[in-house]
């Protein structure tokens, strides 16, 4: 039980220690709020434009979890189509990992042009970058599935489409969770680059706005917003995880 308090509580005693440290840092030196301000300045300019970074924050909370659930749904197909056959995995694979590797900001000139500035950008942004990492995972699932235990399938009389949906999906969800958690994270990363050259609203336009009248106070309250909603998604992942794949944790010491 000790361990286990320890673990919950032990980062947050690191993010006030660096906080805290932070703080002492500007202080004890000086620095400039124009330059690198300060956590009492970050947070006074939180709470001064509340309902501004509010109302930023739905949007770029909402487009991000729209292009998300797309990610979501082309991850999982890609994924199963790549994984449940060699020679899809042979022929996809290789071409999904070429485009992976394309900066995804390089696409959001393009997608202004094909979509106008606005929502349509920033929810695709999101999809192209978060979606690979779930592809991915639910490929490997599904392709690492034992030989020795798809032959006794086999024997028993399996169909591949059963040994695939009965036995592959429901051991490829560890991979999956693990897979949303990571893609989460990058469609925030994706929907802010996004806002910061094609929108006129979100936590991305927020930053350049606030960047450009030298209110850096006000640009990282706006990082600090997009960090806590990417952690709170990560964790609400992350308890789904544990509750509906309880069994592939079971006996770990991490868990």
């Amino acid at each position: 039980m000790k361990q286990r308090q320890l673990e919950l509580w032990a980062p947050w005693v690191l993010l006030v220690a660096f906080v805290v440290l932070w703080q002492v840092i500007c202080s004890a030196f000086n620095v400039s709020e124009f330059i690198f301000p300060s956590p009492a300045r970050i947070w006074s300019q939180m709470v001064e434009y509340r309902a501004l970074i509010a109302g930023h924050a739905w949007r770029t909370l909402w487009v991000t979890m729209a292009g998300f659930g797309i990610a979501i749904v082309v991850g999982v197909m890609l994924g199963f189509l790549i994984g449940s056959s060699r020679l899809a995995y042979a022929a996809v694979y290789p071409l999904m990992t070429a485009f992976n590797a394309l900066p995804k900001a390089a696409f959001v000139p393009i997608l202004v042009v094909w979509f106008g500035i606005g929502v349509g950008p920033a929810i695709l942004t999101a999809f192209l970058i978060s979606f690979f990492p779930i592809m991915v995972n639910i490929a490997t699932g599904l392709a690492t599935l034992e030989p020795e235990l798809e032959d006794v399938l086999r024997v028993l009389g399996a169909r591949r489409w059963d040994v695939l949906v009965k036995v592959g999906l429901p051991r490829s969800m560890p991979y999956f969770y693990a897979s949303l958690k990571v893609a989460i994270t990058l469609a925030f990363v994706g929907t802010t680059v996004s806002e910061m050259t094609a929108a006129n609203e979100g936590i991305g336009y927020l930053l350049i706005s606030a960047g450009s009248a030298m209110q850096m106070g006000l640009a990282f309250a706006g990082l600090v917003v997009i960090g806590a909603m990417a952690m709170l998604m990560y964790e609400l992942f992350s308890l789904l995880e544990k509750h509906t794949t309880a069994w592939a944790h079971r006996g770990s010491q991490w868990h």
